[in-house]
């Protein structure tokens, strides 16, 4: 009886250290080293072994940063450098055009301004006579600046691009940035021209025999 008592309690030891050991295999774990990065220890953590043979161990460091630059790059390409109206009437106006090609990968795309020199066709003998719609100089003409669209919208494959080349105005002064034309996302530069800009001028028959003369100064501003 004693001895039947001695192998049951024999036989329960045996089971709890089998149990344990199973348990050990399956939830124990041992600290084995240390996943760092030099120099900063917020990154540092735990490598833990299952403690079996074979077996494994593993820890993990997340949150390492990569990082990278793109340079920005922002052209225009006018065209030409001069636009001649010709000899001026007073019946119709003369006008004449330049191309302007934006490229650029401004993520908020561009605005192109066009900006008079002297707020006018000023004649070359005296800078108070201008071709414009002031009757400042005794003869009240006309001076525009216009601007379409002409392949800016082939510039890009993104759904949202919008481009707007929509200027129609008298120009009389010197001081004030007429907006040619404006995109809203970076643009390729195709070598279709995206922009038609044109000036045009209509003499008064009062307006003073002579020759004329305007300096234009165009800016185009990227958003990066």
């Amino acid at each position: 009886m004693i001895k039947t008592k001695i192998k049951k309690v024999l036989a329960i030891i045996a089971i709890s250290a089998l149990a344990s050991t199973q348990m050990g295999n399956t939830f124990a774990a041992t600290q084995i080293g240390t996943g760092s990065v030099t120099w900063t220890a917020s990154f540092d953590t735990n490598i833990m072994w299952d403690d079996n043979f074979p077996g494994t161990a593993s820890g993990s460091i997340s949150g390492v940063v990569v990082t990278a630059n793109i340079a920005p790059t922002l052209n225009m390409t006018i065209s030409t450098g001069a636009i001649d109206l010709g000899t001026l009437s007073s019946v119709a106006f003369s006008t004449g055009s330049l191309d302007i090609e934006i490229g650029t990968n401004a993520v908020n795309g561009v605005v192109v301004t066009a900006r008079s020199g002297s707020g006018g066709l000023t004649s070359t003998s005296s800078g108070s006579v201008q071709v414009n719609n002031l009757s400042a100089d005794g003869a009240q003409d006309n001076y525009l600046f216009t601007s379409n669209l002409n392949g800016a919208n082939t510039d890009t494959n993104g759904g949202s691009f919008v481009a707007t080349a929509a200027l129609s105005t008298e120009v009389t002064d010197n001081s004030t940035e007429h907006v040619v034309y404006s995109s809203n996302r970076p643009e390729e530069n195709t070598g279709i021209d995206d922009i038609e800009f044109s000036v045009s001028a209509q003499a008064n028959a009062m307006t003073p025999a002579g020759n004329y003369q305007d300096t234009i100064t165009f800016t185009v501003t990227g958003s990066f």
